[in-house]
This record gives C-alpha cells, structure tokens and sequence, in this order.
C-alpha cells in the first residue's frame, strides 16, 4: 500500500491530483488543508468518500499540525501555499510568513519522519524576470537563471517564496537521504479553479453584459496548460526513477497565445458581438511566458493532450454553468 501525503489537497490543482491518484490500485491519500482557499464542496465530499483517503484539516504555518499527521509517507505532494495576485499586492507580508513557514515547516517535519520522495511544486514566476530583464530565450528551458525584475515590487513576493522552497526542497532531501523533484506549472487552468484567474474573471465580466469589453495587457502572451494535463506532469514527476532531484517544467509548449486571442475566443463561446478594446498592459505583469517541456516529454514522456480551445471551452462552460446555477463566487 502506497501511503502518499497531499498538502494543499483540497485547491484546484490539489484535488484534482487526489482524483488521479486514487486510480491507482494499493494507495492511500491523506490530504492536509486549511480550507483558506481550498473548499469542502461537492466535489471534494466526493473524493472523501473513498475509504482510502482521509482529510486532515490544519494550519501548517504551526509545526504543531504535523502531528496530526503521524506517519512516514512513501509520497509527498507539497502543494500548499498562498497564490494570486491579489494577495501579493493586498497582503505581501502575510504571503511571505504562510508560504515561508509552510515550507520550512515541510521541511522540518519530514527532516524528522523522512519520506520516500518529495514532489515540491514551483512555478514560471521564478526566472520572469529573466525573460524581461535579458531577453532569455522563450520558450524557457529548465536551466533558466532564477531572476527577480523588482526585489521590491509585491507582485514577486510569490516567486520568491518559491525560490526559497526550490532550494530548500533540494537540499533537504540531499542532506536528509530522502528523493525530491520540482515541477514548474505554467499557467494551468480549468474548472473550479477559483475566480481570481483570467478566465474565469473574463466570464463573469461578459456575464455582465461589459460592452465595450477591455481586454487588459492584450498584447502580453501565455501559454495555457489545462488541468488535467498539468496533473499527469506531476505524477510522471514523482513516479519516475529518473526524476530524483530535476526539475521539470510542466505546461504547454505549443499553446502560446496572445490574451487578446484568450479573450476574443472566450467571447466566441459566450456568443459576444460587441466591441473590443485594448487596454496597455498592467504594472508587474510579464510580457511573455511559456515554457521549453522538452526535457519533461523526454525523460518523463510527458506530453499535452488536450488543446488549448478545448481546455478553455471546457472551463467557460463550467463556469458559465456553475453560475447560471446561482453558484457563488469562491477564490
């Protein structure tokens, strides 16, 4: 029996990772949150149906919540952590204590109990400043120089925080005698994952009848990784032997679009005919991203399956439903 730990298991990617996992034959999933924005809601209540997985609720900012969790996992999933951009410029400080204390905590903790491997998820806002400050190659391979444009600018407190469990993670598990990768997620998206993302922030305002539609920073480009495609990268991470101590960049290479294009698609399919218009871009956003996956389709055989206008017409359905049906609104 596999014994595999998730913290941050009740957030979009989280749950949907435990929902993949639990295909597996002989494993059993234990999943930590403090519901700050992970949510009990149907989907979960699902998920905690299964016999083999049981719900730790906690805040992993006191070592003391480890407790609870009483054991030596042969997997580690640690996902939880403090995102968005509003919580960057609102609440910078408090960013920076929950993601640094839940990290060193982690860390810490399996210092103590040990584990089979780690799988410590990061993100493309590490090396952004790369991109803007030297003109790094795009799409960005994993050996990319870790840059911030603005050590002061809130908006980076999250990619620091990152940079700091990268390292930590790292040399962690080659100190302590535990396995460890990284993966980078670039831009994932799809169903539930929140209202404080473009997409579904985009739907809403058509909902709303916007005309004309603002298309802020249209010109910026991302590539778009659709969830599930991004939950397989992370389990081919942590399954292959060949994975200990990498990191990968898990997206899609092959799906750089304009958020002008994001934009007027989502309007397709909301069945928009108003005007559009272009808005410059906004304070500490980066101009472009999308990551180089060649090393994750080559040692992992990690490759995307699902499009990106299938992805996004899969997620603007949902959403489109999910508040036609009076469903609220939740980060």
């Amino acid at each position: 029996m596999t014994k595999i730990l998730v913290l941050g298991g009740a957030g979009f990617i989280g749950l949907n990772l435990c929902r993949e996992l639990l295909k597996k034959d002989n494993c059993r999933i234990t999943i930590g949150d403090n519901f700050f924005r992970g949510k009990m809601d149907q989907a979960l209540l699902e998920i905690a149906k299964d016999p083999r997985v049981k719900i730790v609720e906690g805040d992993f900012t006191h070592p003391a919540a480890f407790e609870d969790l009483n054991e030596r996992f042969d997997q580690v999933y640690m996902l939880a952590s403090v995102v968005g951009v509003k919580y960057t410029e609102e609440i910078p400080n408090e960013l920076i204590r929950i993601n640094g204390s839940l990290i060193l905590n982690t860390l810490e903790w399996l210092k103590r109990v040990g584990c089979g491997k780690v799988l410590f998820t990061s993100t493309s806002e590490c090396y952004a400043g790369a991109i803007e400050a030297f003109d790094y190659l795009v799409p960005t391979p994993e050996e990319v120089p870790l840059c911030i444009e603005d050590i002061g600018h809130p908006r980076f407190t999250y990619a620091v925080t990152k940079m700091l469990g990268e390292s930590g993670f790292l040399n962690y598990a080659r100190v302590f005698g535990f396995e460890c990768s990284i993966v980078r997620y670039h831009n994932v998206y799809g169903p539930r994952m929140g209202f404080k993302h473009v997409i579904p922030q985009v739907v809403q305002r058509f909902l709303q009848k916007e005309n004309p539609f603002r298309i802020y920073s249209y010109n910026h480009t991302r590539a778009f990784n659709y969830i599930d495609d991004a939950v397989r990268g992370t389990i081919l991470a942590m399954d292959s032997p060949r994975a200990n101590g990498q990191i990968y960049h898990i997206g899609d290479m092959n799906a750089e679009i304009s958020i002008e294009q994001l934009v007027r698609l989502i309007g397709e399919i909301m069945g928009y005919n108003g005007e559009f218009h272009q808005v410059e871009a906004i304070s500490g956003s980066v101009s472009r991203r999308c990551p180089d996956t060649r090393k994750a389709e080559r040692e992992l055989g990690y490759l995307p399956a699902v499009s990106w206008q299938e992805g996004i017409q899969q997620t603007v359905e949902w959403y489109r439903r999910y508040l036609d049906e009076g469903g609220h609104v939740f980060e």
